[in-house]
């Protein structure tokens, strides 16, 4: 795992001045590869490559260039089958020089251009500067699971694998982009391609990018078709996810590093420690993070975790989080770049910080929740389409009024926020219903929330909707629960889950693999019938028949949780003083982007118990700690 870094100039630029820009670029990325670096630097281009070393540990250095070093590669992530490709372009003819997957990547390159791109089995961003075509080439994996910033400034191409490298120079245009801005609170992340700024984008999942003569073009590579095959038997279609899964869990154990697992206790988290003990000589490593503080009725998932610790006897440690994070919110701010404001990346930092201190590299059970149907919301969903055949007039006029009198009081307010979201939305189409659970924002508030020159970003909330409706709508599916899940797994998954696990466990120098979050077995569960997946209204129906011989009962028969923190507790009483206090009328006039009187407003029905707005007002906290620490 790596950080990654360049510069392209369409005209012959002075060597110097680039080298020492690639040089201040890739120093900010010094914690995503703190065993090395390089560069490489010619009068067109300058590619610049920090190391954290994991496999070929003698010879992997980077840049890397093909045999007639016409051609040169930096790269971040891993290629699991890098092996099996190696092995068939040596066939080919190609020469290697060193043991490690970035070769084989730059070999691909030349072998079959960008279709070499399906060949690859992992998770990568990469940039191949190509002297002879003079074309720059930069490629992000088909899920997502590496970022790619890129950026136009002072007449060159930019990019970076996190912004603060495109952010170190210093007179860098940092203009926010409205539509980001409302998004982020719509959504609790900014979806790609934007980002916070106006002049810098996320290269999306499964595209490549290259610039030509100063010309930028963007290709998409893959994407995820959802066709039921609704011919197989569910017990075949068990045994091949099984045998998919086990695979994906095998060739993620390739490492000359010292390797572990993170165990939340939920049914993904404990299938993959389950498959790795089978395959690895000892005692799996396994972390664990648990609560501390007044959590009120919030209840971790250590005891779950500490059965399958048990059942596979695994070398296993814990670490409880305490409320005490007003320092921490800078820390994530700044392995961010832009506001980011999922709560799980409270637990994410603590336990990549954990694990580090034994393993370099941890696997994790991301992405079971996308391919398995596991979430709350796609329950919500299929119970929203049930619920639209009841007569129109009890729905809006009787039950819709009764639920939204109903107070969030605190002792249940997560599901009676639940259910005002589900009453709010149910009546409108697929994605605006969709939309509508996971938005984490009431409509009530939005007219009014900027102030100032910032009222108009008030329609940037509709340019954001419907950015995600069309992408909804376009979805490569029949079915509304699958058009569900490609929504998920083109922004929620890359965007939210996948770049916290990124961030978090890049700042602690770790790296972490998904063996859910693998194409291929994501592609075969798109084969699957939604109703399948999720049989009777039992979120992960199929799965856990699938892995029901791997793991404790206990374990497999608890609520899920979810890898998050009692946040909304937390801001009831430990953290309520530092809410107060940041996001003070006089905090706020600072920027003078939100309206103090809105703000107010939503922290009074949230402390009131009128609405749920925890989510809404930790993005407020971490917007401001952001705003003060990149804006001022």
């Amino acid at each position: 795992m790596c950080g990654i870094a360049g510069i392209y100039c369409r005209e012959p630029r002075d060597r110097a001045g680039r080298y020492a820009g690639i040089e201040r670029m890739t120093s900010r990325l010094t914690h995503r590869g703190p065993d090395d670096c390089g560069y490489y630097v010619d009068e067109f281009t300058a590619l610049g490559h920090r190391r954290l070393s994991i496999i070929d540990l003698k010879t992997g250095q980077q840049p890397i260039f093909n045999e007639d070093g016409s051609a040169c590669i930096v790269f971040n992530g891993e290629i699991y089958n890098y092996r099996e490709n190696r092995a068939e372009l040596i066939k080919r003819g190609h020469r290697f020089s060193t043991n490690s997957d970035t070769e084989t990547i730059i070999h691909a390159y030349e072998e079959w251009g960008e279709r070499g791109l399906t060949k690859l089995r992992g998770m990568f961003a990469f940039c191949i500067w190509d002297s002879r075509k003079k074309t720059l080439f930069l490629a992000r994996d088909m899920l997502g699971k590496k970022p790619v910033f890129y950026a136009h400034s002072k007449g060159q191409f930019i990019f970076a694998s996190e912004m603060k490298a495109i952010l170190s120079d210093p007179e860098f245009d940092r203009t926010m982009d409205e539509e980001a801005i409302a998004a982020y609170f719509l959504l609790s992340y900014i979806p790609a391609p934007m980002t916070i700024y106006k002049n810098i984008r996320k290269l999306s999942p499964g595209h490549f990018l290259t610039v030509r003569d100063g010309t930028v073009a963007i290709t998409e590579y893959w994407d995820i078709n959802f066709e039921p095959d609704r011919r197989k038997k569910e017990s075949d279609i068990i045994r091949t996810f099984s045998d998919i899964l086990e695979e994906s869990v095998k060739i993620r154990l390739v490492s000359e590093v010292p390797l572990g697992a993170f165990l939340s206790g939920g049914i993904d988290s404990s299938a993959v420690v389950a498959l790795m003990s089978r395959k690895c000589p000892g005692p799996v490593k396994t972390f664990t993070i648990g609560f501390g503080g007044n959590t009120g009725n919030f209840d971790d998932e250590r005891r779950y975790a500490q059965h399958v610790a048990q059942q596979y006897k695994t070398d296993h440690k814990e670490y409880e989080v305490k409320p005490d994070i007003g320092g921490l919110i800078k820390k994530i701010t700044t392995a961010f770049d832009e506001p980011f404001a999922d709560d799980s990346t409270i637990p994410s930092y603590y336990v990549c910080k954990m694990a580090r201190e034994d393993v370099t590299v941890a696997l994790s059970g991301l992405g079971g929740d996308e391919a398995f149907s596991g979430y709350e919301r796609y329950l919500g969903f299929q119970m929203g389409r049930l619920y639209n055949k009841v007569p129109k007039i009890i729905r809006e006029d009787i039950i819709r009024r009764l639920v939204l009198r109903v107070p969030d009081g605190f002792s249940f307010g997560f599901r009676t926020n639940h259910l005002k979201r589900f009453v709010r939305s149910s009546s409108a189409s697929n994605a605006r219903q969709y939309l509508g659970f996971i938005t984490k924002m009431n409509k009530n508030y939005r007219e009014s929330f900027f102030s100032g020159e910032r009222k108009r970003c008030a329609g940037a909330f509709h340019s954001a909707e419907e950015r995600f409706t069309t992408m909804f709508n376009h979805a490569k599916a029949e079915d509304p629960l699958n058009k569900v899940f490609y929504s998920d797994i083109k922004t929620y998954l890359p965007e939210d889950i996948l770049a916290c696990t990124d961030r978090m466990s890049m700042h602690h120098s770790l790296e972490v693999r998904a063996p859910f979050v693998d194409h291929k077995l994501l592609e075969y569960c798109a084969t699957i019938p939604p109703e399948m997946k999720m049989k009777w209204f039992r979120k992960k129906y199929l799965l856990k028949k699938g892995v029901k011989h791997l793991i404790p009962k206990p374990v497999l028969n608890h609520r899920k949780q979810g890898f998050v923190g009692p946040m909304a507790q937390w801001l009831q009483t430990d953290l309520k003083e530092l809410t107060l206090q940041t996001l003070s009328g006089n905090n706020l006039r600072k920027h003078n982007i939100f309206n103090p009187g809105t703000v107010q407003t939503i922290m009074d029905d949230h402390y009131g118990g009128r609405e749920d707005n925890d989510t809404l007002i930790w993005s407020l906290l971490v917007f401001q700690t952001w705003f003060d620490l990149y804006q001022q």
